[in-house]
């Protein structure tokens, strides 16, 4: 195992644990849960809605290391933003009834962040990091030994004071979250025991999210308005919830209600340009560029034109568009598909 120099001196170890979400994984009254919509999250694998596999597979894993009485094995969950990958790690640490802290990949900057990070945790204890993806090397490294053994290798001091430590850690679990599989190093990725996509969702599925969280939010919502919603929220948790929230706003200030029919809620939709496809007005502007030309065009020459993030547009505009075969993505660059065109050629 190779040694990771990290300039940590010796004291540093004591005062440098990085300060964590740490969330209770205790059952949380329902009086409480009922009032506070920052709550609206399941608190069980059983609550949680769709990714019936994925939830198998984490089941007979959780059972198993409950029946060894030992920690899980390390778990990286991969998909796109908004279908529930920080939920189901909270879900976990409940299921093994332990706690779950959490830090995003961003904020671990140096390497004696991770260190922080690791020194603070307890038996058992889940550490959850998100977009680990954007780790840098050497936290990934410290990683390494970590995962595997449990333990860290590091070098306490510099140029000939400098001498190897290893420090043992508590058997804890790793739970990565990664919208870029791919950017993940191979030898990171090989040390998760456990690898599931997080896919996304059905329309019945979504259906059923809305018409609990309307429940939630006292909110009266018709059959037909609950599935005109799925319909349009690209598989998406967040994006479902989001486009309620904004449906309520709409009902109570320009109708004064808080029952939602489905005329309702396609005029609310209207009033915040979202078409009957799910599709606001940058879907629209990104549509119509690609439909100026009838050759591929790559992603930075696309933000160019629309003044816009290239990120935004693979990872928020572009999975939906190829969902519903709007988009294709060539060697060459985006080009748009005949049902896409149609759409287009249909707005004019």
């Amino acid at each position: 195992m190779a040694i990771i120099s990290s300039n940590i001196g010796d004291n540093d170890f004591s005062l440098k644990k990085k300060e964590l979400r740490l969330i209770d994984s205790k059952i949380i009254p329902e009086e409480k849960r009922n009032n506070n919509l920052n709550l609206a999250r399941p608190l069980t694998l059983q609550e949680f809605i769709g990714q019936e596999q994925l939830k198998s597979s984490i089941r007979i894993a959780i059972d198993a290391s409950i029946y060894r009485k030992e920690p899980l094995e390390h778990i990286l969950l991969y998909g796109q933003p908004g279908l529930g990958k920080t939920t189901l790690a909270f879900l976990i640490a409940h299921e093994m009834n332990t706690k779950c802290r959490i830090a995003t990949a961003p904020a671990i900057e140096r390497p004696r962040d991770i260190v922080g990070l690791l020194l603070g945790l307890k038996e058992g204890e889940v550490l959850f990091i998100d977009e680990i993806h954007r780790l840098n090397k050497l936290t990934e490294e410290l990683l390494y030994s970590a995962m595997e053994d449990f333990r860290l290798d590091l070098t306490v001091g510099a140029n000939r004071g400098a001498r190897c430590r290893t420090i043992n850690l508590p058997r804890f679990t790793l739970i990565g979250a990664t919208t870029k599989l791919a950017s993940i190093s191979p030898p990171l990725r090989d040390r998760f025991g456990i690898s599931q996509k997080v896919e996304f969702y059905t329309i019945d599925e979504l259906k059923q999210i809305i018409v609990n969280f309307a429940k939630l939010i006292n909110l009266n919502l018709d059959d037909e308005a609950s599935h005109n919603l799925s319909k349009i929220s690209r598989g998406t948790p967040r994006i479902a919830l989001r486009l309620l929230r904004r449906v309520r706003d709409y009902a109570q200030v320009v109708n004064k209600t808080n029952n939602i029919s489905k005329n309702l809620v396609k005029k609310a939709l209207n009033s915040f340009q979202i078409d009957e496809k799910g599709l606001d007005s940058l879907d629209r502007k990104y549509l119509s560029f690609l439909n100026l030309t009838n050759i591929p065009i790559g992603l930075d020459s696309i933000a160019a034109g629309l003044g816009d993030d290239s990120s935004t547009l693979e990872f928020v505009v572009e999975p939906y568009l190829i969902q519903i075969g709007f988009l294709i993505r060539t060697p060459k660059g985006r080009l748009l598909t005949d049902l896409g065109k149609q759409y287009i050629d249909s707005l004019k």
